[in-house]
């Protein structure tokens, strides 16, 4: 095995805790992953060790939650998060136990945890496994199942109804009928807890490959009316059928998720939020259904809902680019060359694509302008499409004009020019300035 690997390193860390005379045990989604055949990411051990010991045997450790009994084990550039056994009390702030116990027993570990799946316990070494809330026979059986009382549970940590549904998204499994019903019943009390941690939940439900599952569960247990109150007013937004065969902007936005898989925030987001508008824009006209304006209102409506996620700045435009083009692939084929080359450029434009890819495989169907653009943005090298600038400012200071506003549309005038490949040299650049009516007039004032 690779010494530098997490799983390595949370294999030498159970060996030097035992070696310790100390139970050790990997725990958690780890074993869950292992045991459906994923290699995990992260890697977590439990151990009847308290802190300090930890900290004896690894003493370059991060001290992350002393309290709690929790240490980061850093080495070779992994890392993996060590946890004492122990039990908890009450959680007042719907977040983290007032106090906690520490245990010498994985059974009494297991019984504070979230799901069954997600308190199994197994030895890296022998492959052994402990499961003390029948976490194994739920695996099997592709279940999400609170361990214990799932009013408890939730109580304790109100993300974790989220996290059912997200860890159900991910792995194609069901909620236990009680389990899902305790979500739908405290569903308010997701407004306890921070959006930061809401973010990240949601933000893997629809990068991680079931984005579509995710959020048909958020809908059906009443959590998307807390969360994302404009995404469920999609439901019922009737479509023109002549462009969107597949019924309301729900429907179309939900066969758009499944069919996206796992992607990048942005472009997850993108689909998610780019007709976010046309509930509000909705009007019935006389030759058929309209969404005037959609796009306009639409960027203002996404960056409103991004900040309130407090996504990052660049997610945000990114996002908010997505929205603002989605629809101007339609025009791609009439488009002037200087328009379409830089639509071509623009960053990130293999998102733009595969946007319009899925909102057309959700409706109607019609892949032709995709393709033609696809094809467009292979073929044309980077330098035809972002070519080098003929003149600058300095250049029309030089040419005696004055600085100011002008500027930017007279440099615009010469680029449009140099992209629809009526110029190609400076000098063909500074005999267009002249010409430009917005010189002719400077000069004359």
């Amino acid at each position: 095995m690779d010494e530098s690997t997490p799983a390595a390193l949370a294999a030498r860390i159970v060996a030097a805790l035992r070696q310790g005379s100390h139970q050790a045990w990997l725990v958690g989604g780890c074993v869950r992953d292992r045991l459906l055949g994923i290699e995990p990411k992260d890697f977590d051990v439990a151990t009847s060790a308290r802190p300090e010991q930890v900290l004896a045997l690894f003493p370059d450790s991060e001290i992350v939650g002393a309290h709690f009994g929790v240490i980061i084990v850093k080495q070779h550039g992994c890392h993996v998060e060590v946890s004492t056994f122990r039990s908890d009390s009450s959680y007042s702030d719907g977040r983290r136990p007032d106090a906690v116990t520490f245990e010498t027993s994985p059974e009494k570990d297991a019984l504070r945890r979230d799901f069954t799946i997600n308190a199994l316990f197994l030895d890296p070494l022998s492959g052994e496994v402990l499961d003390f809330v029948g976490g194994r026979s739920d695996l099997a059986a592709g279940l999400v199942r609170a361990v214990g009382d799932p009013l408890a549970r939730f109580k304790e940590d109100h993300l974790r109804m989220i996290r059912a549904i997200r860890i159900a998204a991910c792995f194609g499994f069901s909620i236990h009928p009680l389990t899902f019903a305790a979500i739908a019943q405290l569903k308010s009390l997701i407004h306890n807890v921070s959006i930061e941690r809401i973010r990240d939940e949601l933000l893997r439900i629809l990068t991680e490959g079931g984005a579509r599952r995710g959020f048909d569960l958020l809908d059906a247990a009443s959590l998307l009316q807390e969360l994302l109150p404009e995404v469920k007013a999609f439901q019922g937004v009737e479509q023109p059928p002549a462009f969107h065969p597949e019924g309301d902007v729900w429907t179309h936005v939900i066969l758009m998720l499944e069919l996206m898989g796992t992607a990048s925030e942005p472009l997850a987001l993108g689909v998610l939020l780019h007709d976010i508008a046309k509930p509000p824009t909705f009007r019935i006209a006389v030759d058929r259904i309209r969404f005037d304006g959609h796009v306009e209102l639409g960027v203002e409506m996404a960056r409103r809902i991004l900040g309130r996620l407090k996504c990052s700045n660049e997610s945000t435009d990114r996002v908010s680019a997505l929205v603002a083009h989605h629809m101007r692939f339609k025009d791609v084929k009439k488009m002037k060359q200087s328009t379409l080359k830089r639509f071509l450029a623009m960053p990130h434009f293999e998102e733009h694509l595969e946007l319009h890819r899925l909102d057309c495989l959700s409706s109607h169907r019609n892949l032709d302008n995709y393709e033609y653009a696809l094809r467009l943005w292979r073929e044309t090298p980077v330098e035809v499409l972002r070519p080098p600038r003929l003149i600058t400012g300095a250049d029309l200071i030089a040419a005696g004009l004055a600085p100011g506003e002008s500027f930017r549309d007279i440099l615009r005038a010469v680029e449009d020019a140099q992209l629809d490949g009526r110029i190609n040299t400076r000098e063909e650049a500074l005999a267009l300035v002249e010409d430009l009516p917005i010189v002719r007039q400077l000069r004359a004032g």
